[in-house]
């Protein structure tokens, strides 16, 4: 894409009111001569002449129709101002469509609102699958395929690590390419992803869940040979891998070339909010993926099969494939309108002009190479790229700055439903759609508030870094909440004995006196709540020897449990299936702390990332964000799950045993969870508010006068260029 400066004869500009050059009017009776208008559809061909627009139905590149200024005989040759630049659209093609397939219907979505829309949803499937389902399923998969939690934040990591190996090859190429094809492409392979993810779902044989009712009672049919309990089904974990793989492919062009195609083609000033609306919709994705997936967890995983076990028990597995299957088929149908978009939306060349660099200036002035309009465009540019990048320190800080939230942000959402499942005594179902009511407003909301900041105080960069460093440093204070966690439920031979006293941690005694007789195995796991508000591993463990057929509360109820105390209202020995329900007073504080927490780590997310695409120069502005993705996700996206997947198994209680081997996690301990929590949360919150102090310190912003025009431009999209263009008041740092 050509860049002339200096020229009086042809320009790109395509301008929907003319700009004011501060050109004299020609005199009475002398025709002027008009700048030449883009070549193109829809009203851009129409050659001009005398400053007069050709007529016709307007379209979204009519504007193309208007001159930009008329000139004299004399003052033709007269040279621009320094310093501004324009693009020459060369005959590019700017209707959206599929090849010569252009019709005139689709014309009313070529516009930045339209293309906002479309990588808004695909931003929204993308989130939901990739943060929502999976996050919520975990569980689910860890249970039904015998995984462990640092197997399962392998699974999580392996989105990041695809988009580590695909980020240079597409910030690059795609930054200086046909940005929709690569964005629609892309869309197409996260769908690939979804519909490979659910594969195992079809090609296993069925689940076969082993009821209390069967076995689990006292001195019923305890006998579970091993070959039938061990399971190799934990090899379809690399099948799981392969599919996020796929969607973090998919998923790489959508955070890079997509926040610049819209950079690109709006105002300065309105940039922060359509890409802040843009991140909301990915925010709202996992949302609505952890409340759509929680009801799907309801449904048992064989649909259509009878089961009498409940889905608070802990060995249902729910239908977690649903999800998927949904969301590969919405990401196929929303690649095809995204596929058809122009290189540049019609109108775009005018805010061109309009941006003010706010570049941070190198001392040995090397940021200037990247202003070449031939720079960027070979491969032989790419080190000198990268170069001038690590020799922005802002941009540097910036993106370890991100890199701590991201590792804070990835453990807790692949591993937030289980902190809830875990503190608050919940099922799997339960404690998604919980952690769903906690993301929807304040994710989706702390995103959208932040580049609502950045645009209502219209922020220069020194003034976004110190809003992004306001937020850290609120959020490291509300953190402290998890000093603070609710106690575990009192599970006989696990948390206590069986006559009450204090069990020492880290040593099991599942037997007593009362369950000798009944020869219980350990790897039948079906807790049960007993009407002294005890937990027992099994109706077995709990000495229960009869199942009643009527329904209480739609659940069976077990009888003649002799490990079971006889309550203070009743002198019944019974147990129901499930877990106990908590009534830990500390919950709404709990929450209310984790509501500030998560609210103030996406508050300053769009204003990083906005800080990030002006703190380098627009040619950079795609391959920046792409090496920021890499740095964010090799250091915080890809370690973060496994580091509090691994943190999580070490606050186990309860291992699941088959047959001597050690599975997942039934049981954890709530005080180490959330003292593992708390350490991780400081040490990342202490270095991203490091970080934001350094780049703020660091940065250089350019001197007023380099500035070739004002972002701060009129409703109407128009801005006076002149000489020696002062500072503008409006956008001064805060």
């Amino acid at each position: 894409m050509a860049m002339p400066q200096n020229s009086t004869r042809e320009n790109g500009f395509c301008f929907t009111q003319p700009l004011d050059f501060s050109c004299p009017s020609p005199r009475p009776g002398e025709a002027g001569r008009t700048l030449g208008a883009v070549s193109g559809r829809d009203g851009c061909s129409t050659p001009l002449s005398n400053g007069l627009a050709s007529s016709g139905a307007p379209s979204p590149s009519d504007s193309c129709a208007q001159p930009l200024c008329t000139l004299t005989p004399a003052e033709e040759e007269t040279p621009f101002e320094e310093g501004i630049k324009y693009v020459s659209a060369e005959g590019e093609e700017l209707a959206c469509g599929w090849g010569g397939f252009t019709p005139g219907c689709l014309q009313l979505c070529n516009t930045s609102k339209g293309v906002l829309f479309f990588l808004c949803v695909a931003s929204f499937l993308q989130g939901m699958t990739v943060n929502g389902f999976i996050n919520t399923v975990i569980t689910s998969i860890e249970r039904r395929f015998d995984l462990r939690s640092y197997q399962s934040g392998l699974i999580a990591s392996s989105y990041d690590i695809a988009a580590c190996v695909c980020l240079t090859f597409v910030s690059y190429f795609g930054g200086n390419g046909h940005k929709p094809r690569w964005l629609g492409w892309g869309v197409l392979v996260m769908g690939l992803g979804s519909l490979l993810f659910a594969l195992p779902h079809f090609t296993t044989g069925q689940y076969e869940a082993r009821s209390a009712a069967e076995v689990g009672v006292c001195g019923g049919n305890q006998s579970l040979p091993c070959s039938q309990a061990a399971s190799s089904l934990s090899g379809y974990r690399f099948v799981f891998m392969l599919g996020q793989f796929l969607h973090g492919m998919g998923a790489t062009p959508l955070y890079t070339l997509g926040v610049t195609y819209l950079d690109e083609n709006v105002k300065t000033n309105y940039s922060p909010v359509y890409i802040a609306v843009f991140y909301t919709a990915a925010i709202l994705g996992p949302a609505a993926g952890y409340l759509v997936g929680g009801m799907f967890l309801n449904i048992y995983t064989e649909i259509g099969r009878e089961i009498d076990i409940a889905p608070e028990n802990t060995l249902w597995v729910g239908a977690w494939w649903i999800g998927f299957l949904g969301a590969g088929a919405a990401s196929l149908l929303i690649s095809i309108p995204i596929l058809g978009y122009p290189q540049r939306l019609p109108g775009s060349q005018r805010y061109i002009v309009m941006r003010v660099s706010e570049a941070h200036q190198l001392k040995d002035g090397s940021h200037k190479k990247a202003s070449d309009p031939d720079f960027g465009k070979t491969v032989k540019d790419l080190p000198r790229s990268v170069l001038l990048l690590l020799k922005n320190p802002t941009f540097i800080f910036l993106c370890l700055a991100g890199a701590t939230e991201a590792t804070l942000i990835a453990g807790m959402s692949t591993f937030g439903p289980k902190f809830l499942e875990s503190q608050f005594s919940l099922s799997a179902s339960e404690a998604a759609t919980f952690f769903g009511y906690l993301v929807v407003p304040a994710g989706g909301g702390g995103t959208f508030l932040g580049g609502f900041l950045v645009n209502k105080f219209k922020l220069r960069c020194s003034g976004i870094i110190k809003l992004c460093l306001i937020c850290t440093v609120s959020s490291l204070l509300a953190i402290f909440i998890f000093f603070i966690h609710c106690p575990n439920m009192p599970m006989a031979g696990v948390t206590q004995t069986y006559n009450g006293s204090a069990l020492p941690g880290g040593h099991l005694n599942l037997t007593a006196a009362c369950n000798a007789q009944c020869g219980c195995l350990q790897e039948t796991y079906s807790p049960v709540c007993g009407t002294d508000g005890i937990m027992y591993y099994s109706p077995c463990h709990a000495g229960c020897k009869m199942v009643s057929e009527n329904l209480r509360n739609g659940k069976k109820v077990y009888r003649e449990c002799s490990c079971v105390g006889k309550a203070l209202l009743s002198d019944r020995s019974e147990a129901e299936p499930g877990k106990c329900t908590s009534s830990c007073a500390k919950r709404p504080l709990l929450l209310c702390f984790m509501f500030v927490v998560i609210l103030f780590t996406f508050l300053s997310s769009i204003p990083a990332l906005t800080a990030t695409l002006r703190c380098v120069s627009d040619r950079q502005r795609s391959f920046a964000l792409g090496i920021q993705w890499i740095v964010v996700r090799t250091l915080g996206g890809i370690p973060g799950p496994i580091a509090f997947g691994s943190m999580i198994d070490k606050s186990c209680l309860l291992w699941q045993d088959q047959c001597g081997e050690q599975g997942s996690c039934y049981v954890y301990q709530n005080a180490a969870m959330s003292r593992y929590t708390l350490v991780a949360g400081l040490v990342y919150k202490v270095l991203g508010t490091t970080f934001f102090i350094v780049a703020c310190l660091l940065y250089k912003p350019p001197p007023p006068e380099s500035a070739p025009g004002s972002s701060d431009a009129s409703e109407n999209g128009t801005s006076d260029l002149q000489e020696h263009k002062p500072s503008l008041p409006a956008e001064e740092d805060v």
